[in-house]
């Protein structure tokens, strides 16, 4: 389920005087704003980290970004920033989040541009045989270091297919995930306990959210 955490204030950054004429400036410089695609890692999981999502998405507000939006359970907030550095807006929350919740948890961001890339390059796309519930996106923090890759590209993951492309791996399991050993390679010591996995659904579902931020 996607909620709505609207922040009514304005950001710092995006504040300016308010001029009496036919537009509301303000609103216009919200619309203005960059919406980002937020995706939070090994949060609420085994009741481990817990943290509510109208929490998380107030959490959002007190930084300074405009219209946060939470998708299910597991860490998912489409939001708008006045920020250019995403990287900087990352790092910002991790430490928000660890100071008001006590845990640390990696946060990874993808611009609307950036995660539609995502879903144009799916190498599953044209395959009709393709369970979206069993189709993982594993969103990375930057690109893998080349030996790294060319372990992940040599790994035997056979009944499952693995595709590496940028600063995500594409990964279907036809039997679920739940038993792999890929998806433990992945989640664990392959990848150094970095990025984030969703499933295609989510990731559909995210776009939908961030294009309707958009076109507010």
């Amino acid at each position: 389920m996607t909620t709505s955490w609207s922040i009514p204030t304005v950001p710092p950054a995006a504040r300016v005087l308010h001029v009496r004429g036919p537009f509301d400036f303000c609103s216009i410089l919200i619309r203005a704003m960059k919406v980002v695609i937020s995706l939070l890692r090994g949060i609420n999981l085994g009741g481990h980290h817990k943290i509510k999502m109208s929490d998380l998405c107030a959490l959002y507000g007190s930084l300074g970004h405009c219209d946060a939006r939470s998708h299910i359970n597991s860490g998912n907030v489409v939001f708008r920033t006045a920020e250019r550095d995403l990287g900087a807006v990352a790092k910002k929350l991790e430490g928000a989040i660890e100071k008001k919740c006590g845990f640390h948890a990696d946060v990874l961001v993808r611009t609307t541009a950036e995660l539609r890339d995502v879903i144009r390059r799916n190498p599953f796309g044209k395959r009709e045989d393709i369970h979206p519930g069993k189709l993982l996106v594993t969103f990375l923090p930057k690109k893998l270091a080349a030996d790294v890759s060319e372990q992940i590209r040599n790994f035997n993951a056979d009944p499952e297919e693995m595709h590496l492309d940028g600063r995500e791996i594409y990964t279907y399991f036809p039997d679920g995930a739940g038993r792999s050993k890929l998806f433990s390679a992945l989640s664990g010591k392959l990848l150094k306990n970095e990025g984030t996995s969703r499933n295609w659904n989510t990731v559909l579902r995210l776009m939908d959210i961030a294009e309707e931020l958009e076109a507010l």
